[in-house]
């Protein structure tokens, strides 16, 4: 009769196995298409001397303490949203608009996604919506307006976990933030 091998054994030859699946699976990912849509422009400041933020022709470096490999990365003091590459490469960066709570730092992941139009907490119709962080009993997730639009300047007296972004950087993020995605936020 052949020896049986304890269950520490077959756990850990799984383990093994799975691990070197999901480190395969993430290469040829990465290999794969990558989205290509342009930069969105910062929304300028609404005072009358504003003058328009300059074009921007390549994305801003990631900051710093943001991670390393394939991510997005938002950064609470910035308003801002990056797209980075399994070399670090930042391809994408745009700002966004929070809602009234936000994640606190850390790492998250893309758990929910849904593309069919709804209606945000602020009231507005919104797609593309990626969630990744519950805090306080609210969602915080990526989306987009349907029409386009910027938020509201104030959701006044709502609590709102949704960060909008502009139509073009929704779609480049709902191309690029597939379920399981990294999320790093950064102070």
């Amino acid at each position: 009769m052949p020896a049986r091998l304890p269950s520490w054994a077959w756990v850990s030859g799984l383990t093994v196995g799975a691990v070197a699946a999901v480190g395969f699976l993430a290469v040829k990912a990465d290999q794969g298409p990558h989205p290509a849509a342009p930069v969105a422009k910062p929304r300028p400041a609404a005072s009358a001397g504003a003058h328009p933020a300059p074009k921007e022709t390549a994305p801003p470096p990631a900051p710093d303490g943001s991670g390393s490999g394939r991510r997005i990365v938002y950064s609470l003091g910035q308003d801002r949203v990056w797209l980075i590459d399994a070399s670090d490469t930042p391809r994408h960066s745009f700002a966004v608009w929070p809602g009234t709570v936000d994640p606190g730092p850390g790492t998250y992941r893309i758990s929910t996604r849904r593309e069919e139009p709804t209606t945000g907490s602020d009231g507005v119709r919104i797609e593309q919506i990626l969630y990744f962080a519950q805090r306080n009993g609210v969602w915080v997730a990526f989306s987009n307006a349907v029409d386009g639009s910027s938020p509201p300047p104030s959701a006044e007296g709502r609590t709102t976990g949704g960060i909008r972004l502009p139509k073009k950087a929704g779609d480049a993020l709902w191309s690029f933030g597939t379920q399981g995605t990294t999320v790093m936020v950064v102070a």
